[in-house]
């Protein structure tokens, strides 16, 4: 089970334990979900509508934009920005899954709280998620400019980006879209947990003969789903203000725009693209979220039963 438990056999996780099987499980996630990830953030950052019935940008579907990706750039543009795509799950991974170990031991310890509830699960998911955001968000927007650009390259290797970007916007650009993120990640991953907790011991009362990894895995997928419907406008509105400044290296995908702060950008978005502006690429994100939360709980508790197994032995 995620999360201190006081009933379980044997000495709880260290954080350096903790963190080396998430870092484990965001990098083999990380590896699978990638071409998700290209397809969902172009979406997000399109301006026209991104629908079949009104085919004015580039991109009016899911397997369109596949095919078109694939034609243009070749299959490893599935690929873009995979490095420090990589370093931040890495990252991410590892501060996420310590900090929330080390949150539940906290409220077990210091509190007369249950630290295997849904609501303690609730908010240290969200706390771990907001430490683990601010720590990599330069990560992130590294990798979304990476993900973002076209051919021809703006960014030749993750090296030229940060020195571009560093002596041309400065170093809080490594942070625009932040408070957006901040906003989104404490209710999306404490409602990851959250529904994960639910869902994980629900599947394992109905069905105590399957193995634990399926019910990971299903549980994950499900919480991943509806942690992201609630809060995907924050993460189109990050993705938005990330690529400020990158108005060049945009121009071959259709309109831009420059935005002045998270409520210029919800405002106009509201305004230019309307309500289903604010769920642009929410199909490939869902399916995203699904494949890719489900995967880091299944590999987490993975990698965490080969500790303990290595460490018993």
């Amino acid at each position: 089970m995620v999360g201190y438990d006081p009933t379980a056999p044997g000495s709880a996780l260290t954080p350096e334990e903790a963190a080396l099987a998430g870092s484990a499980a965001g990098m083999v996630t990380r590896a699978l979900i990638s071409p998700l990830d290209v397809i969902k953030i172009r979406f997000q950052l399109q301006i026209e509508q991104v629908s079949w019935r009104n085919r004015q940008g580039k991109y009016w579907g899911l397997w369109q934009a596949t095919r078109c990706i694939l034609t243009e750039e070749g299959l490893p543009a599935f690929w873009k920005g995979h490095v420090p795509a990589q370093l931040l799950s890495v990252c991410y991974g590892a501060v996420q899954f310590a900090s929330f170990e080390a949150l539940t031991e906290l409220v077990h310890r210091k509190t007369s709280y249950n630290s295997q509830t849904p609501g303690v699960h609730f908010l240290c998911g969200g706390l771990a998620a907001c430490s683990a955001t601010f720590t990599c968000q330069p990560l992130d927007t590294l990798r979304t400019r990476f993900a973002a650009q076209g051919e021809p390259k703006m960014y030749r290797n993750l090296r030229h980006a940060v020195g571009t970007m560093f002596r041309s916007e400065g170093p809080f650009t490594f942070y625009r879209g932040l408070t957006p993120t901040l906003v989104a990640v404490f209710p999306y991953a404490g409602l990851q947990f959250f529904f994960y907790n639910i869902l994980k011991k629900l599947l394992a009362n109905q069905d105590s003969k399957s193995k634990g990894g399926l019910h990971s895995l299903v549980s994950g997928s499900c919480a991943g789903v509806v942690s992201k419907t609630l809060t995907y406008p924050f993460d189109l509105i990050k993705k938005r203000l990330q690529v400020g400044g990158f108005e060049e290296a945009r121009m071959k995908f259709g309109q831009v725009r420059t935005y002045h702060g998270f409520v210029d950008c919800v405002v106009r978005i509201g305004r230019e693209e309307g309500l289903r502006g604010y769920f642009k690429g929410l199909s490939p994100s869902l399916l995203k979220a699904a494949v890719s939360t489900g995967f880091t709980f299944f590999w987490y508790e993975f990698f965490i039963n080969a500790i303990v197994s290595l460490k018993s032995s």
